[in-house]
């Protein structure tokens, strides 16, 4: 099934736009922060009862360059078919978010919220404004910046400012470059001399 017409509430580019469609939806909603209680509020009022998930995604070169993603599920409130349980109505809610400005909390209208809320604040580091109880919740209190942006070092941003450590044996490790003549004959060495000892193992237990 084909999903409907995107609606939109804003004027921003959306990333749907330009990515093959999307059918495990039937519908997907992009708002704001200033509007999204709003919209989110009305769905649950057209039975979209269930907050299935909240997430976040990082457009580090798009403005706004954040979304924060909410799934809503509408789950049948009569005697259904098999069908219609087997594939209930869903929504997906884009809320684009600038850097620095903070979400409205859902979690008085879906308390499942409460944790999922506090997932995107500590590894995207956006806010959710009249939230219970937000700080971290999978890095240390203490840890420095939020892992799933897409500006965070590799190696995490203490370990960044400091040199890779020697490799006894491994001169090209982190510097990329080839190894030396010596450092590969050794390696050569090594292999050779593992190999004879594995097919010398291997000859005593057949004998």
């Amino acid at each position: 099934m084909q999903p409907r017409s995107t609606k939109t509430t804003s004027t921003v580019v959306d990333p749907t736009a330009v990515r093959p469609p999307i059918d495990d939806v039937d519908e997907i909603i992009r708002t704001t922060p200033a509007e999204m209680r709003d919209v989110l509020t009305r769905l649950k009022a057209q039975g979209f009862s269930q907050l299935t998930d909240v997430g976040g995604a990082d457009y580090l070169r798009r403005s706004p360059r954040f979304d924060v993603v909410y799934h809503l599920t509408a789950l049948p409130t009569r005697v259904a078919s098999i069908a219609e349980v087997g594939k209930p109505k869903r929504v997906r809610v884009l809320c684009g978010v600038d850097e620095g400005v903070s979400v409205p909390t859902v979690y008085d209208l879906w308390p499942s919220a409460n944790w999922a809320e506090r997932e995107v604040f500590d590894l995207f580091g956006i806010a959710f404004s009249g939230h219970p109880d937000l700080r971290r919740i999978e890095m240390p209190d203490d840890w420095e910046g939020h892992p799933l942006r897409k500006d965070y070092p590799v190696r995490g941003p203490a370990r960044d400012r400091t040199p890779r450590p020697p490799f006894p044996g491994k001169e090209n490790v982190g510097s990329r470059i080839p190894p030396t003549r010596e450092a590969a004959e050794r390696l050569r060495r090594e292999i050779n001399e593992r190999l004879h000892h594995d097919d010398h193992q291997t000859s005593e237990e057949k004998s």
